[in-house]
């Protein structure tokens, strides 16, 4: 197997650690380099980490106190500058409150979030995907 890089962490206002080294530990036993950023993490070192690892497949984001949103704001300078430019994988709790408001989703998806994720058992079988479409190779699920 290829080396596969995933950069890993927790959004910048978010310090719920446990999913976060949950992910990392389910991806390396995957076989992937994890790059894992910790908690508190803003979307600067995110891009920062990109530099340092420009083959990373992905970027995943846990955000659990709901503030998805206004923690990645500035995604759509980083990707505009070209300083993220894989995909970025979001999931968690994406807004505050008990109630959902259904346009959550479509405001991260046009703020630059490429996939969101209700359950982090879908990160490896979307990466391999996102791998298969970039070299043109077929992917099954197991």
């Amino acid at each position: 197997m290829t080396d596969r890089q995933v950069i890993i962490g927790v959004a910048k206002s978010d310090a719920h650690a446990v999913a976060n080294h949950l992910i990392a530990m389910r991806l390396r036993l995957d076989g992937y380099t994890v790059i894992n950023l910790g908690v508190c993490t803003p979307l600067e070192e995110f891009a920062e980490a990109l530099a340092q690892y420009p083959d990373a497949e992905a970027i995943v984001i846990g955000s659990l106190n709901g503030h998805a949103y206004e923690d990645l704001s500035e995604l759509p300078q980083l990707r505009a500058s070209g300083r993220i430019h894989c995909p970025v994988i979001l999931g968690g709790n994406l807004s505050v409150g008990s109630h959902k408001e259904a346009d959550e989703r479509t405001r991260l998806l046009a703020l630059g979030v490429d996939h969101i994720l209700d359950d982090a058992d879908q990160i490896p079988l979307l990466l391999d995907l996102l791998q298969a479409s970039r070299t043109g190779t077929t992917t099954t699920a197991a």
